[in-house]
């Protein structure tokens, strides 16, 4: 399934949204306001989605499924871990990881079934 630039930027914050209080800045359309770690993190996991070498190939590019890939691949590939033990517990054994990678997975089910409409927060 396709997906635009900005489809794949809005489901990696609703992926990688950290609280309730970002949920409803990111509602009210003050992307502007929400703290800047969190802002880093979706830039960098967006640049995951447009740079990485595997996110530019005819299956991931600009599909539901590199979106998915780019929240995973972040995690993988991107984010610093303080040891390779932070990293498993992180990505395998339940943390954050795989928490956001879940809600990733569940964010595309619902693009593919619904489509865009799942991405308004108003």
């Amino acid at each position: 399934m396709r997906v635009t630039d900005q489809e794949v930027k809005k489901l990696i914050q609703l992926a990688l949204c950290p609280n309730k209080e970002t949920l409803d800045l990111l509602k009210k359309g003050a992307e502007d306001e929400v703290s800047t770690v969190f802002k880093n993190v979706v830039d960098d996991a967006f640049s995951y989605a447009m740079l990485s070498d595997t996110q530019q190939m005819d299956t991931t590019k600009g599909t539901l499924f590199g979106a998915y890939n780019a929240v995973t691949g972040y995690y993988q590939n991107v984010r610093n871990y303080k040891n390779e033990e932070a990293k498993l517990q992180s990505i395998v054994l339940g943390g954050t990881a795989q928490l956001k990678s879940q809600k990733a997975f569940e964010l595309c089910t619902a693009f593919a079934l619904d489509g865009v409409e799942i991405l308004t927060l108003n």
